[in-house]
């Protein structure tokens, strides 16, 4: 059995001091863990690449997208993805997952705690913020979605969760 390296611990100990359950996978650097968002559960899998003092968190949440979604869906994600700074959208056709990643690098072996728990909070985020974007377009008839403007679409404020503030404290039960 390998042991862990420093990198994931340090990632499992920012978990623990959130007070979110995670588990470590068995002789990989990766944990995992799950969140319940306003619109959506949210597999999360951390996973650090020592080699390279690098951090990816990855969010993930079921949806099923038929073949005459799947092109307005996809479209959605990449007009989605022009407005992020950090991260990006996927969809995982094989596995029928929306998928939301986020890397960063590091500068020593022990990953900043703040930095570590803002990729969390921005997978999740991001996740919750676009599944209902994606639920519209699914749910529109297939012979509709040429009429449906995406962009504006993802104008739409109406449909996501409130941003909470700076000082609101996140605990796994409020995703």
């Amino acid at each position: 059995m390998r042991p862990h390296s420093r990198q994931i611990l340090s990632v499992e100990e920012v978990f623990g001091q959130n007070g979110w359950h995670c588990e470590l996978v068995e002789d990989r650097d990766v944990l995992r863990a799950g969140f319940e968002a306003h619109h959506t559960r949210v597999e999360l899998v951390a996973q650090a690449h020592p080699q390279l003092n690098a951090l990816s968190v990855v969010g993930e949440s079921p949806v099923a997208v038929d073949r005459g979604h799947l092109h307005a869906v996809l479209e959605l994600l990449n007009r989605a993805n022009k407005a992020l700074t950090l991260g990006g959208f996927e969809y995982d056709i094989d596995r029928g997952m929306l998928v939301f990643r986020i890397t960063n690098l590091f500068d020593k072996e022990k990953y900043d705690g703040d930095i570590v728990a803002s990729m969390v909070h921005c997978a999740i985020a991001e996740l919750d913020r676009i599944t209902p974007y994606v639920a519209i377009v699914v749910g529109t008839a297939v012979d509709l979605l040429a009429d449906l403007d995406l962009e504006r679409l993802l104008s739409r404020e109406d449909v996501i969760p409130p941003v909470p503030g700076m000082n609101d404290s996140m605990e796994e039960e409020e995703y």
